[in-house]
């Protein structure tokens, strides 16, 4: 059985990834309409009313906007902390008990031969986590939203065989372009979000010898570029000894075309 995964969607205005292994198949996070859910996952010849759940990262919108409108049209269960329950209370309308599930932070859950560990970031929602998935040794992390990456979470992402990884921005970009100031400095702050450079500095630090894939996720729409991103981080990783096109290849990601879905 082999582990599969798709950036459906990533960037500032919605994310959404799948993951499956056999009949374990999850989406993590349904930050776009329903309608655009259901065109994304036809894209890659999947169809949501397969899932055997939605894995929820944090409360902001752009990782929510669909939650309720397809958790209740096709009677999927939602697994989310209680903090992020409490906090997305009132954005994502009623979602019967029976579909309520707790996942707490720093804990494993098993769906068959699918282990999913949760880790928590450093972002400004009530308690953003995001996952690991293993399966028979084969790992998968995804990590954006964070405003750095600790050494804790160094820890618990090492040696991975593939990342989703957040590249949010362009320090110069984001400080010459048009937002004021205060938006500027949540982004730039430790509870914002990791930068081309501080992204690739974090990479080189837990990229192991199984590590294959990065996919470079969560780019902003005004603050950075797919090929400002790629060049940025593969500079840096390169700097830091990491041979990029022999030791791991870089991969880009779309706020509207998923990437193929693809065996880690």
């Amino acid at each position: 059985m082999t582990l599969h995964f798709s950036v459906l969607a990533s960037g500032s205005t919605g994310n959404a990834i799948y993951v499956e292994s056999g009949n374990q198949r999850f989406l993590v996070d349904a930050g776009l309409s329903g309608k655009q859910m259901d065109a994304l996952f036809a894209q890659i010849g999947r169809e949501m009313k397969n899932l055997s759940g939605i894995l929820v990262t944090h409360e902001h919108s752009d990782h929510i906007k669909g939650l309720g409108i397809v958790a209740r049209k096709y009677k999927l269960p939602i697994y989310a902390n209680e903090k992020t329950w409490k906090a997305m209370d009132g954005l994502i309308g009623e979602i019967p008990v029976e579909q309520k599930f707790t996942f707490d932070m720093e804990t494993v859950k098993t769906f068959g031969n699918l282990d999913i560990e949760s880790f928590g970031v450093s972002h400004d929602a009530a308690e953003p986590m995001f996952y690991v998935f293993h399966q028979d040794g084969k790992k998968l992390v995804l990590i954006t939203d964070t405003g750095y990456v600790s050494d804790r979470m160094k820890g618990i992402i090492s040696d991975a065989d593939a990342y989703v990884f957040e590249s949010n921005h362009d320090v110069q970009m984001l400080r010459m372009g048009r937002y004021p100031w205060n938006i500027k400095r949540r982004i730039l702050g430790d509870y914002g979000h990791v930068s081309n450079e501080d992204a690739a500095l974090a990479m080189s630090e837990v990229i192991g010898d199984k590590t294959k894939r990065i996919y470079l996720a969560h780019l902003s729409l005004d603050n950075n570029m797919k090929d400002l991103a790629r060049m940025s981080v593969a500079q840096t990783l390169e700097s830091r000894g990491v041979v990029i096109g022999e030791q791991v290849d870089l991969y880009d990601t779309d706020a509207k075309i998923p990437t193929d879905l693809t065996a880690v």
